[in-house]
Formats: C-alpha cells, structure tokens, sequence
C-alpha cells in the first residue's frame, strides 16, 4: 500500500483499489512521504467514507487531534454497535471523536456544558445514555478525568443521531422535544406517571422517535386498506382514539402536520399498550 498523504505520524491517507482510504495505526506514516509503502501488518483501522467531503472532514480532524482520542473513539463506537446491534452512521466517526476531544479539554479548562435535555434523553433513549456512561468510564480510565453526566447525554445524542442516519443533531433535539410533548399529553390525559423500565415503555419510545422523526422530515405514510381495522381500533380503544385525537391537534397546530389514519391507528395501539399494560 503506498501513502498519497501522510497527515501526521500515526494516520495516513491512501489509494486501494483506485480508492481513497485513511489507515491509522502507532507510527505508520512516522517519517513518511507520498509514495512510501505501508505495511498492512502495521495497520490498526481503516476507514472508507462514502463521500469525499465526509473523507476530507476526518482526515482533518485525524491530522489535528490526538490519536488515543480517536482510538478511544472507536471503542465507544464498537461498543455501541455491538449492544445495539446496528450499524451507525459513517459520520460517527466524526462527529463522536470531535466531541470527546472537545469534551475533554473544555473540562481541563474549568469550562462545564449544561445539557438541557438530559433529564429526556435518560427517559427517552436509554439504551443509548447507557452508552454514553460507558463512554464516561472509558474517557476516565484512559485520561484521568471524570466527564459530567451532561456528557453522557450528548455522547447518546450523537448515536441515536447516527442510528437514524438522517437529519443531524438540531433535528434529534427536535425530535426529542416532541417526543417530550407528545409523552405529556399522554401524562395529562390518563394522570399516570409509567414505569420507563416497562417493555411496552420501550417500545412505545422507539415508535414515537420514528413517528417524531417523520414529523420532523414532514413524511408520513397511508394504507387505506387497514382503514376498516381503524374503525374497530377507535371502537375498541375510546380512551387512547381520544388522546390521539389530542395528540394529532396539537401536532397540526404547532407543527403544521397532519397525522394519518394510519399512523392515528397504530399510535392509538401504542397508547393502549402503554397506559393499560405497563
């Protein structure tokens, strides 16, 4: 493999296979020039980014940040796909190494970021906040310094925002606000408080993030075939129908959306599910 650019001591850009790639390993381009080989015994990741811009924005960020930044990075992503489950976003390589180096040296500097949404990301995404305090320990066994749980809650936006691969991070606080307004409609209606360790909880949460995410992208989706099993839902359920009800008026209002029947339908089950089974 021969070096196009070397962008400091440990990573290096490449041409495989008529392609542009970036290596990274401890000293691999260490006095190193374009058309040097490389040996792939000394390479410890490669990373193929689909877009010349995503490539070009890492290999800067590789070239200015320090490399055990970027393989600590790199734990928390794998350990992140791995208890998902799911393939994550490219740009999580960028985007999730840019804020542990950020994070770190903002706290060495005396300099704390309130998260203002912590309170709904721990509700809302728990199996990715659960991520982010793993982050933490990692972060502090490699560096010596204890990140605030503010921390974790922004390491867990920056997965669900690479889960949901579209949009970025202003979107997923969007998202999450609905998701909080949604949820105190709901609160309001039935005056029940639910049980966020309940698998109906979990799995109305994850309906409600798809369903805020296409409110948000202003997309939705019409089956006019379960229309006659709408018509026995609203029958069946009176107390959820009627909360969805208030749901879809306070989305039309403030975000101009219409909720199909469809999607009425199957929030109207959730909702049942939510209230009378958890």
């Amino acid at each position: 493999m021969k070096i196009e650019k070397a962008l400091n001591n440990n990573v290096a850009i490449i041409i495989d296979g008529g392609e542009e790639k970036i290596v990274m390993g401890k000293g691999i381009a260490f006095s190193k020039h374009k058309g040097d080989e490389i040996s792939p015994d000394a390479i410890d990741k490669t990373f193929v980014l689909s877009s010349p811009d995503s490539l070009n924005q890492f290999a800067q960020l590789l070239k200015d940040i320090p490399y055990e930044y970027v393989t600590l990075a790199q734990e928390i992503i794998a350990y992140a796909k791995t208890t998902l489950g799911k393939k994550l976003d490219e740009k999580i390589n960028i985007d999730l190494t840019d804020h542990i180096y950020t994070a770190v040296k903002r706290l060495k500097d005396g300099i704390v970021i309130k998260n203002a949404l912590l309170w709904d990301i721990q509700r809302f995404y728990q199996d990715e906040y659960t991520i982010g305090t793993y982050a933490l320990d990692v972060i502090e066994k490699k560096f010596g310094v204890r990140l605030p749980d503010d921390e974790a809650g922004f390491i867990a936006l920056h997965i669900v925002n690479a889960e949901l691969s579209e949009g970025n991070l202003e979107d997923i606080y969007a998202i999450t606000q609905i998701m909080q307004e949604i949820m105190n409609i709901i609160r309001r209606t039935f005056n029940k408080d639910f049980d966020q360790q309940n698998v109906y909880y979990y799995r109305f949460m994850t309906h409600l993030r798809f369903f805020a995410q296409r409110l948000i992208n202003k997309t939705t989706y019409q089956d006019e075939d379960d229309m006659d099993l709408f018509e026995m839902i609203k029958k069946k359920y009176p107390s959820s129908y009627k909360c969805t009800e208030r749901i879809k008026e306070f989305v039309k209002n403030r975000y101009h959306y219409d909720i199909s029947g469809e999607e009425e339908m199957y929030l109207t089950i959730h909702i049942e599910r939510l209230v009378y089974k958890s």
